[in-house]
């Protein structure tokens, strides 16, 4: 049996409420909302209309009481789906006022005289308004001021409640489902664009809602990159075939890759893959509560990387992994310098790289959960022997 579609009120009301909580602490009035994942992080509002740049779209949240959406009027019959009530629009795209007025007079409402908003500024944000409707908006506020949202959202959003994890782990299922079936559409001769497109393919038969993310690359002896689009050149044996994916189901994403050898792996390959494997149960062991995400940087460099510094990894993506949620990747980043301490309920990826000489290089990715108890793989774990098409 499938889960239900999307969450109950009560976990954006939670949302909302442990926000709030912050904001008092951290002397704000509202929250600013501006971008699709923290609108859907507090309202639950879910479309692929995003992909039009037109049209801005505002949510507040302020310091009591449930959002406040400002939003153009072709959002207006989905938003009033979310547990939203309090829905203002306006025509858009409007070239004289694009919703800036509107958005004012709301903020001048809930927010007191110079009283501060919080906007995102942190690493992984941007704001989505233009340049010049930023000034306008922060000339109408009058005394108000805009200020960094002290990260509330990025803290909020690292722990996972159980519905967030059960749409997770149904996503990974979806991806498991598909790399189990690549003997299906991959081989020796065959173009690794149609790889591409007949993986997709297989990912919507196994339930995705869409898959917004598919890298890969192949190669003999390894790769030389893990985010480049596919070519028509043809597989070749001895090749190792790598598919990266992120497929969406409900709004949550996956993100965990496979490696495949094309006939017989050579004594290299097969030898990196193990090792790559035991470099993930060195990243599983150490994933505990009260551990570092630098921690976890130091155990898997330390299988993958062993003779080299210890502040430097063989992989070069530069991190061995990151949260994993409403997006593709979230903070925070498993690197040297990440002190952000590991607990329960959140979700991340173990993504070791080995060097394979010759500007190769292999990788490979795993989906986990942390628990009281320890880390828990939510992706069905890859064996130390490659699997061979």
């Amino acid at each position: 049996m499938t889960a239900p579609r999307g969450l109950p009120r009560a976990e954006f009301a939670a949302r909302c409420a442990k926000a709030q909580v912050e904001m008092a602490r951290a002397g704000l009035g509202a929250l600013l909302l501006t971008t699709e994942v923290e609108l859907r992080y507090y309202t639950g509002f879910l479309t692929r209309f995003w992909e039009s740049p037109t049209r801005p779209w505002f949510v507040i949240v302020p310091s009591a009481g449930a959002p406040i959406a400002v939003i153009p009027s072709i959002g207006a019959h989905l938003m009033g789906q979310t547990w939203v009530e309090d829905i203002r629009t306006w025509s858009a795209p409007d070239y004289g006022d694009d919703g800036i007025g509107l958005l004012a007079e709301t903020l001048r409402e809930v927010v007191p005289d110079a009283g501060a908003i919080g906007l995102a500024s942190h690493l992984e944000s941007h704001v989505r308004i233009p340049r010049a409707d930023l000034h306008r908006l922060e000339a109408a506020l009058g005394a108000r001021r805009l200020i960094d949202d002290a990260a509330i959202t990025w803290r909020l959003r690292t722990i996972k409640s159980e519905p967030e994890i059960a749409k997770i782990t149904a996503a990974v299922a979806v991806a498991d489902r598909a790399f189990a079936r690549v003997d299906e559409i991959a081989g020796a001769g065959v173009p690794l664009e149609q790889v591409f497109r007949r993986f997709q393919m297989l990912c919507l038969e196994e339930g995705a809602d869409w898959v917004p993310y598919l890298a890969g690359a192949a190669g003999r002896g390894g790769y030389r990159d893990v985010i480049s689009p596919a070519t028509e050149a043809p597989l070749q044996p001895g090749d190792v075939l790598m598919l990266d994916t992120g497929v969406i189901r409900d709004g949550y994403f996956c993100d965990f890759d496979r490696n495949y050898s094309v006939g017989p792996p050579s004594a290299a390959v097969a030898s990196a893959h193990a090792r790559l494997i035991e470099a993930v149960d060195a990243g599983l062991a150490a994933a505990r509560p009260g551990a570092r995400f630098a921690d976890l940087f130091h155990a898997m460099n330390a299988v993958v990387r062993p003779s080299g510094p210890p502040d430097a990894s063989a992989s070069e993506a530069g991190r061995l992994g990151h949260g994993l949620g409403l997006q593709l990747t979230e903070g925070p980043s498993i690197i040297p310098g990440d002190d952000t301490v590991l607990a329960p309920g959140m979700v991340l990826t173990l993504e070791p790289g080995v060097d394979m000489g010759g500007g190769k290089i292999m990788v490979h990715e795993e989906d986990i959960v942390i628990r009281e108890g320890g880390a828990v793989c939510l992706s069905r774990r890859a064996g130390r022997e490659i699997v061979v098409i």
